[in-house]
């Protein structure tokens, strides 16, 4: 193979992928860019902007309408539902997309951008998010919304405006501020043109895993294991579904039913003064997102942040990167804790997995036809080239019976086949690292993987099918952080004479100061800010 374009066989990708290495990887590291970064706090830049740091991506044949497919994409993990006042929003000098390519090339054919505008009623008023129970998304006691616009960029340069300022489903305040999320989160799901819909707002994370997988592969005995590290936590979140031919190549899912996906988000640079934050010069790509795991667990320290930088188009050409998906870190250190030994030789299965798409035609090692745009009728496979992103087979029909393991558990609708909510990608990698999709046989030993084997909150049957979001206490109330042991009141008599009167004090204080406020809000709805 001549040019790193041309895929004849899983070897001469590699080698190709080598030639030009040097340049681009430098470009990517010492570029005029500056910050790069990304996803689950696993690149060492975008763990400091947690608001563009996409943590997930779902693609899958929507289950109860299997003409659409549904992309999902998460942002800013981690959240503990109480973190007030500010909460968790959108960055306004930011764009999230979604990225679509369905001709092979690493470029995208489609682009679904989402661009948010911040709508503040607080001023100088109040700290608060909300002044009261809130029970619409047009409530008068939601005083910080956010809207959103969504666009569609095609290849071509056509642009067409999908969804207008529509309104961001807001932060959960607790079960107080807000007693019936789901009838906010429903309020939110926008209808699209042409029978798609979408919907923008929390949820609780999907992604499951017991991450004492840092601690020496699980305590290096598998003894730290079966604890969810991520229940209680939200994200932010962007569902959107749509017919199956608008992301087809040519628009025709029978000729042509393979299509990548990746997500990124760009950010523009800030110019910081006291007290200001202004957004100017050109947008910047610091978050991507195609396969789980891929920067956490293949890319070394030294590219995470270069790889949260690089267009797919960029992959092939960065030999060490190439290089830790056919000689990947993971194997080794399984061998070395575990005993098991690694599989040997490059890697060509994990080229498949990672870089192509799964196809017979490239005489890999895996022998099916699963979801490589190769596959595709209409696609030229003299432009096709090697990259790392989701990829989706969308003419195969949602599974009744979903199996966690995907496609290593025979069910060819998971993961790697696109991911779906419920996919246990940590058990799937580490199965896949250890040459399972290769040989058709899960290693025993590591049969149980980390014993998390659902998420948090199960996935609705329905759109958006991410589950409703924490609503106050989920997180320390779990047992999940360490709590501090108190002595427990037993009854009123046992508290101090003064320590009980101070205390009563302070709270008519308060009641009788939040009395006025109220009522002063009450003024400013009624007769404007200057009534007396």
């Amino acid at each position: 193979m001549s040019s790193p374009h041309v895929l004849s066989g899983r070897r001469g990708q590699v080698a190709a992928a080598a030639l030009v290495a040097a340049t681009l990887l430098n470009a990517a590291l010492f570029g005029s860019n500056g910050a790069t970064a990304s996803s689950h706090r696993e690149a060492p830049l975008i763990a400091g902007d947690p608001a563009v740091d996409n943590t997930d991506l779902y693609a899958f044949v929507s289950p109860d309408n299997k003409d659409t497919v549904t992309l999902v994409g998460n942002w800013s993990g981690f959240q503990e539902p109480n973190g007030g006042p500010n909460f968790y929003p959108w960055a306004e000098d930011a764009q999230y997309d979604f990225n679509i390519d369905n001709d092979g090339d690493a470029k995208p054919d489609v682009t679904l951008r989402f661009m948010f505008h911040n709508e503040d009623r607080r001023k100088n008023y109040t700290f608060l998010y909300t002044n009261g129970a809130v029970h619409s998304l047009d409530d008068e006691n939601l005083l910080f919304r956010q809207r959103y616009d969504l666009e569609a960029i095609y290849q071509n340069g056509q642009r067409v405006k999908l969804v207008n300022n529509a309104q961001v489903a807001p932060s959960p305040n607790g079960p107080a501020s807000m007693p019936d999320f789901k009838k906010l989160r429903d309020q939110a799901i926008v209808q699209i043109p042409g029978g798609g819909k979408v919907y923008v707002g929390p949820s609780a994370d999907s992604f499951f895993a017991d991450l004492r997988v840092f601690d020496l592969l699980y305590g290096g005995n598998l003894s730290e294991v079966g604890q969810n590290t991520l229940r209680g936590y939200n994200v932010n979140t962007i569902a959107i579904q749509l017919p199956k031919h608008a992301l087809a190549l040519k628009n025709d899912i029978h000729r042509n039913p393979n299509i990548g996906i990746w997500s990124a988000t760009s950010r523009r640079s800030l110019k910081l003064s006291p007290g200001k934050a202004e957004a100017q010069g050109d947008f910047v790509q610091v978050s991507r997102l195609g396969n789980p795991l891929v920067n956490e667990v293949v890319a070394p320290a030294g590219l995470k942040d270069a790889f949260n930088g690089l267009r797919p188009d960029q992959d092939a050409g960065v030999k060490e990167l190439v290089d830790r998906v056919v000689n990947p870190e993971l194997p080794k250190l399984i061998e070395g804790i575990y005993k098991i030994p690694a599989p040997k030789g490059n890697r060509d299965d994990l080229a498949e997995i990672f870089l192509t798409g799964v196809t017979k035609k490239l005489n890999g090692p895996i022998k099916a036809d699963l979801n490589s745009q190769v596959n595709n009728a209409d696609v030229d496979q003299r432009r096709f080239r090697a990259s790392e992103m989701l990829r989706l087979n969308l003419m195969i029909d949602p599974n009744p019976k979903p199996n966690r393991l995907g496609v290593l558990g025979g069910d060819t609708q998971g993961f790697p086949n696109g991911r779906r909510l419920a996919d246990d990608v940590v058990d799937i990698a580490i199965q896949a690292m250890e040459g399972a999709a290769a040989s058709g046989k899960l290693v025993d030993a590591l049969a149980t993987g980390d014993k998390v084997d659902a998420p948090d909150q199960a996935p609705e049957a329905n759109f958006p099918y991410v589950a409703l979001p924490h609503n106050g206490m989920a997180v320390n109330s779990n047992g999940n952080t360490a709590t501090v042991a108190v002595n427990p009141v037993s009854s009123v008599s046992n508290l101090d004479p003064m320590a009980m009167t101070t205390a009563v004090g302070s709270a008519l204080v308060f009641g009788g100061g939040f009395f006025l406020w109220r009522k002063r809000q009450q003024q400013i709805r009624k007769y404007g800010s200057h009534s007396k």
